[in-house]
């Protein structure tokens, strides 16, 4: 009931996750991303668990393949499960079992996973992937919203999309971008509007947080700039 692609950048190192899907709250328990680790998806008979623990495993440098045959091989509801990972490398691995609602399946490339069930079709995954890099030089945010766009394009959900999400972390270990739209009828439209006005009023201020390298950031201390 849910496609995804979750990919890393090699020109920024940001890392992001992209889904949607016919039931609300996509972005809950779906996406999930770590700075400087990788980005995960669990969905269809989702256990959470697998990204968690994935984004643990890469986070220590074992490879994305690696990381999700250790896990998959310890989870008894394998079979219902679809999973999808990357690591901080661009290394990159997905799973589909054998009980999700086809169409099921995953793509796979260096920097990106991609995976749905209850699709239209194998397109719906080509579409994603091929917008995607097609977008490739772009900000991130906008490569992730043209593959859900073109998902959603060839059909998506074969029930519909009722929320969708694009999360992207930066450096730190708060979110850059977390972009969640999780019940309507048309959420990628509001998505869009979404990003637009994150871009105007939050992203700025999201650029002038502390980091762990400036605790300072770049707030105005002796007046009023940035204070929420």
């Amino acid at each position: 009931m849910t496609f995804s692609l979750v990919v890393t950048d090699p020109t920024t190192g940001h890392v992001g996750v992209a889904a949607m899907t016919a039931m609300p709250g996509v972005g809950k328990l779906v996406a999930h991303a770590r700075a400087r680790s990788g980005a995960a998806a669990s969905q269809a008979m989702m256990n959470p668990y697998l990204a968690f623990d994935g984004l643990a495993l890469v986070g220590q440098g074992i490879p994305a393949d690696q990381a999700l045959d250790y896990l998959v091989a310890q989870d008894p509801g394998r079979e219902g499960r679809q999973f999808g990972l990357v690591d901080f490398q661009g290394r990159s691995a997905s799973h589909t079992g054998s009980l999700p609602e086809d169409f099921k399946g995953h793509r796979t490339g260096p920097h990106y996973a991609c995976q749905g069930n209850r699709l239209a079709g194998p397109e719906v995954l080509d579409a994603a992937v091929e917008a995607y890099s097609a977008h490739d030089g772009e900000e991130l945010i906008d490569r992730l919203l043209a593959a859900l766009a073109a998902g959603e394009e060839q059909g998506g959900d074969t029930k519909g999309h009722r929320s969708a999400t694009v999360v992207i972390m930066g450096t730190e270990l708060y979110p850059l971008w977390d972009l969640r739209i999780d019940d309507t009828d048309d959420p990628l439209t509001l998505l869009r509007q979404q990003k637009e006005t994150f871009a105007e009023e939050l992203i700025p201020e999201v650029e002038m947080l502390p980091t762990r390298i400036d605790p300072l950031g770049g707030f105005d201390y002796q007046g009023s700039a940035g204070a929420v």
